[in-house]
Order: C-alpha cells, then structure tokens, then sequence
C-alpha cells in the first residue's frame, strides 16, 4: 500500500466544526483501510473569537495574514496537503495557498466537482452571509459552470444568525432545523437541483433527509477528496454507510 500521506487541518472555525473534520477523517480513512487505521494529520486550531470579529469588522486582509501563518505552521508540522476546516474564510485562500509549497484543497472546488459529476448546475447555497452574499464563492463556483440560487434576504439573515448564536455555541434548536428545512424546500421551489450545505456547521443541524432535493455537504466531501489524494487512491474495504451526494 501506498504510504498515507499527512492531512493538515486548519481549524478553530469553529472547533466545532474542527471536531467534525476530524471525526470525519478517521472515519473515511478507517472505512477504506479497514481494521485499526485512522488519518495521518496534524491539527492547528485558531482562536475563532479573533477571526470572528475580523469578519465582523471587514479586515479580511489581517484574518489572511493571521491564517498564512498558521498554515504554514501547519506544513512546517509536516503536513503533506493542507485543509482549510471552514467555508467562510476560503474567502482569503490566496493569502493561505501562497504561504505554502504543499497542495491547498479548496472547499470550492471539491464541491463543485461533485456537483458537476452529480449532473447539476444549478444549486441553492446555505451558508454564513459573508459566504452567500460576497464573490468569493459564487465566482469561484461560475468559473465551474455551477449557478448557486440563494435564499431571500429575510432567510439568509436567518440561516446567518442560526450559524452564529447557536451552532458555532454548540447549540443545536428543534425550531432552527424546521426553518432551515423550510429554506431549503424553498430553494428547491426556485430551482435549485440539490442545496449546498456551505457551512461546517451546518450538518450539525440537517442533512440529506432533511432536503427535498439532493445535499451536498461540503465539509464530507472536502474530507473525502483530502483522503483519496492522502491515500494515492486505496480502495473501500466495507460497504459506505448512507450519505448525501
């Protein structure tokens, strides 16, 4: 078998979701190998009360030289391809990828292959509303041919507080997931072939069964493309469990 190689985690944003990439990992790799194995990784998790009020204040240049460095620490721990264990600041990615020598997976882009793969080109976005409202994201996506339909600004006010005020607290209200249920009924309304869970945190709330359409969790499907490059390719040993797309 090939040597795996190590999977650096940029996390901390929350670590929740840090959490999340890291259960997801293990279990992936685990899946494919079978037996007693687990991902090669190191983890580095930020302060998410710093990031959070550079978002909140627009020093979206400070919050790129602050995860520069860190995921340059990432690398110098021996971190073979690098992680970003969040959607929102793939806004500074640039900054990240340039402070590296070792491959960057975009969130972005190992969404949008799966999207295009599913046959789809026309997707709702849940997401923070740094995320659904600015470019970054949506470019990165068109420049895929994959059009993102979003909720209205009523709802994306919504789904952003949900995100802020309980998931990234560890909170998860029986009232939130109906509402993000009734967002995503209504991006299928509009036309979106399958909804984007854009957030990391977001699957701590709905999923696949909670989407009348298919849902793409993007935080399971950056894991996944992390652990087919960290693994050159191994094969499942054992039967994957039900997921989204």
């Amino acid at each position: 078998m090939t040597a795996m190689k190590t999977i650096g985690l940029l996390g901390g944003m929350s670590w929740e979701s840090s959490a999340e990439y890291y259960r997801l990992l293990n279990e992936e790799v685990r899946r494919r190998l079978g037996g007693h194995h687990c991902a090669r990784s190191v983890l580095l998790t930020v302060d998410f009360a710093e990031v959070e009020a550079m978002q909140r204040a627009g020093a979206w240049q400070e919050a790129g030289e602050l995860l520069a460095a860190a995921a340059s620490s990432v690398q110098r721990a021996g971190a073979d391809l690098v992680l970003l264990c969040t959607n929102t600041m793939h806004k500074v990615a640039a900054q990240i990828e340039a402070a590296v020598s070792v491959p960057f997976l975009h969130i972005v882009d190992s969404t949008a292959a799966r999207i295009t793969a599913a046959g789809f080109d026309r997707v709702g976005l849940l997401a923070t509303g740094y995320t659904m409202e600015q470019d970054f994201y949506r470019e990165r996506m068109s420049a895929h041919g994959v059009q993102l339909v979003l909720p209205d600004r009523a709802d994306r006010q919504l789904v952003h507080e949900v995100i802020f005020t309980e998931l990234t607290q560890g909170v998860v209200e029986e009232r939130s997931r109906q509402e993000y249920r009734r967002i995503m009924a209504a991006l299928a309304g509009n036309g979106a072939q399958g909804v984007i869970l854009g957030c990391t945190e977001i699957t701590l709330l709905v999923g696949a069964a909670d989407c009348p359409v298919p849902v793409f969790d993007s935080t399971r499907i950056h894991v996944e493309h992390a652990v087919e490059l960290a693994l050159g390719g191994a094969q499942v040993t054992e039967p994957a469990h039900t997921r989204s797309v």
